[in-house]
Parts: C-alpha cells; sequence; structure tokens
C-alpha cells in the first residue's frame, strides 16, 4: 500500500505511567503491545466478533496515537502511555491468553479509518458501565455480537456507517516525521509542502498567519509565516523551522483538525500525499535524480574517496555505484538508495566542502552552485551571476527581461525566473534550485 496511507509500526514506545509521571519507557514490538492490551481490557471468553471488534479499536486508537506523534509533537518521547486515563491499559510483562493472541495475530496490521480519510481513526472505547463515552462500549459489544453481528457492523453501530477497514498494512519502522535536520528559506522537498499546508489550515483559526502556495520551495513568504507562528506560540522568531518548531506545528495542526478526537476533521489524501518520491534507487529517471547526480558529480569533484560522475536524468549503474561509495564513505547504511538520511547527508557533505573550498577552487561546472534553492528575498553574488547569465540569455530570447544585476533576487528577476523554467519545462517555482542552477550557468556560457 503506497504513501500517503500510514504503516503499521514494527514497535511502539510505552510510558509505564502518566504522561507528566516519572516512569520508564518500554519499546514493544507492535502486534505483542496489542495482545497485551487486549488481554487487559476485554475477557477472553467473549463472542469473537466482540473481541475482533474490540481488538480493531484498540489497533486503531494506538495507531492514531503514533500516526499524529501526539505525545512525541508535546515534547515526550514516547508514544502511548500504560493507563487507562489517557490511553489504554497496558501492564508490563502481563498474561496473554491463547485466542487473543492467535486474533491479534491474524489482523494486528487492519485498523479502521473514516470515509474520505487517511488517519487511523481515534477509536474511542469504555466499557460501558462505569464509565460512558461517545465511542465503542465494550460491554455493549458483547450483547451486539450474542445478537449476531459482526466485527464491522458492530463497528459501525459505535463509529458510524461512514467507517472502513484497511486491510493488511504494511508494516515498517516507526520513523519520526521531523526530517532530522531545521528547515530555512531555500531549502525544498516534499517536508517544505507538508509544513505549508499544516500553516495554512492552521492560519483558517490564526489568520495573522498569511496565506502560502502549494510549492515545495521554503521561500520569503514561508519565512515570514514561520516568524509569524512562533510569536504567537511564544517561540523563538528565528523564520527557521528546528525540531521545536516543527512539532509546534504539528501539535498546533493536529488540534485544529482535532485528528486525536472521534470527531475529527480528518486527513484526504491530497492534503498528506507527497509530491516527489521518498525514496529514489536504481531504475527511477527524472529531475530528483539528477540533483542527486549533481551533489555527487560535485563532491567526486573534490573528494578522491568519490568516484567522477556525468549529469543526467537516470538512476543507472554509475549513480548505484556513486551512492554505494557515499553511504559507505559517510557511515551510512549501504543500501543503494536515496532516502532521506541519504539526501540529508548529501547536502550536509556539498555545504561543508563548498565553505571549505579556496575562492579559485570555486568552480564546477561553470560556477558552483550555492547549495540550497535560490528564492525570492535572496541577496549575494550569486544571485548576481545568476542575473548576469540571464541578460546574456535573454540577448537571444526576447521573452526574458532585461535584468539589473544588483545581487537582489527580487520581483523582475523571479519573473525572468519563472519564464525560463515553463520553456525548459520545470516546475514554475520561481526558485532555482542545483540543475536550473546548472542550465541557467550553461546556457548563459553558450551565449
Amino acid at each position: 500500500m503506497p504513501y500517503p496511507y500510514p504503516v503499521v509500526p514494527e514497535t511502539i514506545t510505552v510510558h509505564l505511567g502518566a504522561p507528566g509521571e516519572s516512569a520508564r519507557n518500554v519499546v514493544v514490538p507492535f502486534a505483542q503491545y496489542i495482545k497485551n492490551v487486549a488481554s487487559h481490557e476485554i475477557y477472553p471468553t467473549w463472542p469473537e466478533s466482540a473481541i475482533r471488534a474490540n481488538i480493531l479499536a484498540q489497533i486503531s486508537y494506538a495507531l492514531n496515537r503514533v500516526y499524529t506523534e501526539y505525545y512525541r509533537a508535546r515534547g515526550y518521547d514516547f508514544d502511548i502511555t500504560s493507563t487507562t486515563r489517557y490511553d489504554q491499559a497496558y501492564v508490563e510483562d502481563g498474561d496473554i491468553f491463547e485466542n487473543i493472541s492467535r486474533i491479534v495475530d491474524d489482523i494486528f496490521n487492519n485498523y479502521i479509518v473514516r470515509q474520505g480519510s487517511v488517519e487511523p481513526l481515534f477509536a474511542q472505547f469504555c466499557d460501558g458501565v462505569r464509565t460512558r463515552c461517545g465511542g465503542l462500549s465494550q460491554w455493549g459489544s458483547v450483547d451486539l455480537a450474542e445478537e449476531g453481528m459482526t466485527p464491522y457492523e458492530i463497528l459501525q453501530y459505535y463509529y458510524g456507517g461512514d467507517i472502513n477497514l484497511v486491510m493488511n498494512a504494511p508494516v515498517g519502522g516507526n520513523v519520526a516525521s521531523y526530517p532530522g535536520r531545521p528547515l530555512r528559506r531555500g531549502d525544498a522537498g516534499n517536508d517544505v509542502q507538508t509544513l505549508k499546508r499544516q500553516l495554512n489550515r492552521i492560519g483558517k483559526n490564526y489568520p495573522a498567519i498569511p496565506a502560502l502556495d502549494d510549492s515545495f520551495v521554503f521561500d520569503e513568504d514561508m519565512e515570514e509565516a514561520v516568524r509569524v507562528f512562533q510569536q504567537i506560540f511564544n517561540l523563538a522568531q528565528d523564520g527557521i523551522v528546528g525540531k521545536a518548531t516543527w512539532y509546534k506545528i504539528k501539535q498546533i495542526y493536529n488540534g485544529v483538525k482535532q485528528l486525536s478526537e472521534l470527531s475529527s476533521e480528518g486527513l484526504t489524501i491530497p492534503e498528506v500525499q507527497r509530491r516527489y518520491a521518498e525514496d529514489l534507487r536504481l531504475g527511477d529517471s527524472g529531475i530528483d535524480v539528477r540533483t542527486v547526480r549533481f551533489y555527487l558529480a560535485f563532491l567526486g569533484y573534490f573528494l578522491p574517496e568519490l568516484p567522477m560522475i556525468s549529469l543526467s536524468d537516470d538512476f543507472d549503474q554509475e549513480l548505484l555505484d556513486a551512492v554505494y561509495t557515499f553511504q559507505r564513505v559517510y557511515g551510512l547504511p549501504v543500501d543503494g538508495v536515496v532516502g532521506r538520511e541519504t539526501w540529508n547527508a548529501l547536502q550536509t557533505a556539498y555545504r561543508k566542502v563548498l565553505a571549505e573550498l579556496p575562492e579559485d577552487y570555486r568552480q564546477f561546472a561553470g560556477e558552483v552552485y550555492p547549495g540550497r534553492f535560490l528564492v525570492r528575498g535572496d541577496r549575494g553574488e550569486q544571485v548576481a551571476l545568476m542575473q548576469e547569465r540571464l541578460n546574456q540569455i535573454s540577448r537571444e530570447d526576447e521573452t526574458l527581461p532585461s535584468l539589473v544585476v544588483d545581487g537582489i533576487f527580487g520581483p523582475a528577476t523571479q519573473q525572468a525566473v519563472l519564464t525560463l523554467q515553463r520553456q525548459l519545462g520545470f516546475d514554475p517555482t520561481g526558485a532555482v534550485g542545483p540543475v536550473l542552477w546548472s542550465q541557467i550557468i550553461t546556457l548563459g556560457e553558450e551565449y
């Protein structure tokens, strides 16, 4: 099942107490966690339909906590607590009933969703005798099962007719959403686009936050929106999305969307769909691959332990060998796949090499790319160089405006970039990434 659907984590971190209580965390295989919870929430003698309905609710509840990073977004280092006051019962080293274990093995990677939504339903439940809630009644589910209802019918009875069951969801690592490095003006990618969508939704409740486009580039407007958000929520107003700002945005976004409530507004596929591949591997092609090749070609030019490679759009054997070497040199898992960790390491290595180069070596493919997207509001020598090259191109292409070479990425420069992007078949973002930079430098030299 491809992204954007959630994966079932291999493990879940349980806090053995209330959220603010000093207690140990234990890391438990997810299926084992559900077996433990079910064995302490319900009875093995209940009708199997009731047992299955309750277990599906428990799975969905736990997955909602993991998917929304409910506790991690609040600064905690766990996924869920062990107390029924906040979550569901978990007893360390507690007994597990054989029939419950068998059922969990069968359905641990199935969960409930609201129709049209992606996130696992916050499937609230209670015993229905001592406590009552808006979700499933555990003892009530027994009565319904004895009347002949199936597990799905029982869940519909309590959560509504507009629910679906996701079956056989993939199992994967419990990976934090934070990309592992601060995001700032000039960065680009799926994580930036996710932040823009979240800030736009938060802005409906906090209108002081300016609306943003849906592009994948961290531009001047986004920097301002981040500063306003930071001001509203008492964070350092630097316009940079570090870990604290990332998780505060996620916490507030989850809150305004009510993602951890039965009345959730819900997440639709377009809201969470990522525009670019999470992983690049042998056989892939396109702009993303060319960007990776750009960085590796640059690094290979200055670092003898890395091979020299050509620039193209194809993830071929040459690139695979270069990725293997890079991963080995930089202490990464050597799998030949360019995922988030390898991508971050590439950019970090590039910026480090670039910063250490003497001035007379700062040339590669004409001129050195600055190591991040150039966007409106940027200033400096590289912007001036880009303006010079754009002016050289405009002498042969009258559709490009003539620019004042002042080193300021203003509206006129952005318009020239947009025009060139459309002509070259790039996404018209108005920002200059490594591949477009190479084209501007190369074309400018030719003209």
